[in-house]
């Protein structure tokens, strides 16, 4: 794990996007599109906010919310809604949302559909993950009904989820996906969440998912 320690928080999102911008245009002289996984959530808002300035041909980046709540984009809660008012704006406007909601009422009765415009966009160039105190990333939740399947190396691109606690069921990208990105990031702030990730560094990643990724990730961290 490569870990990143920062002052302040806002030394850490203007580094983190500044490091992010480089690795996107890294990805567009690699290939015609670039696919870019972000999470929903409060804590990414002011790297979105940094990104969305800065010049980059963003129609030729695909977004994809690394996880997403049962919930239509205009729902509070909707991580593709969060995406769209904080990333896709301004310079980054262009930009492609691919969504991993769909109006049917459970995430299983779309999972053949979203996996079939996921698959082809893959692999994911850049991305970008938060993680709680419980040491869960995107919708890889201790205790969920289908983590050991998302965790497995043959896992499928996406999948439900549906975790203990957990309000709305999800739909996650899987552990393969996120852990073959050529650039994954790991982005927290906070005492508590240091703590969480240096104690999920010696855990099974069943019982703390997180694991799962850090030996592939640089960590982002400030107080």
């Amino acid at each position: 794990m490569d870990f990143n320690d920062y002052p302040d928080a806002d030394m850490m999102m203007l580094s983190l996007a500044r490091q992010l911008s480089r690795e996107l245009r890294e990805a567009l002289a690699r290939r015609d599109r670039a696919l870019f996984a972000v999470p929903g959530g409060m804590t990414p808002g002011p790297v979105f906010d940094l990104l969305a300035a800065v010049d980059l041909e963003w129609e030729r980046i695909d977004v994809i919310p690394g996880d997403e709540r049962w919930l239509p984009e205009g729902h509070p809660r909707s991580n593709a809604g969060q995406i769209r008012a904080r990333l896709l704006r301004g310079k980054a406007a262009p930009a492609r949302l691919i969504p991993l909601w769909r109006p049917l009422p459970r995430p299983e009765d779309a999972l053949e559909d979203i996996t079939a415009e996921v698959a082809p966009l893959l692999p994911v160039d850049v991305a970008l993950v938060g993680m709680g105190a419980d040491m869960h990333t995107a919708s890889l939740f201790p205790g969920a009904d289908r983590l050991a399947e998302a965790l497995a190396h043959d896992a499928p691109p996406v999948l439900p989820m549906t975790g203990p606690g957990v309000p709305e069921p999800r739909m996650t990208l899987t552990v393969p996906v996120l852990k073959g990105a050529y650039a994954l990031h790991v982005l927290i702030t906070g005492d508590e969440k240091r703590r969480a990730l240096e104690k999920a560094v010696r855990m099974d990643p069943m019982q703390a998912p997180i694991a799962a990724l850090l030996h592939d990730a640089t960590v982002h961290w400030a107080p």
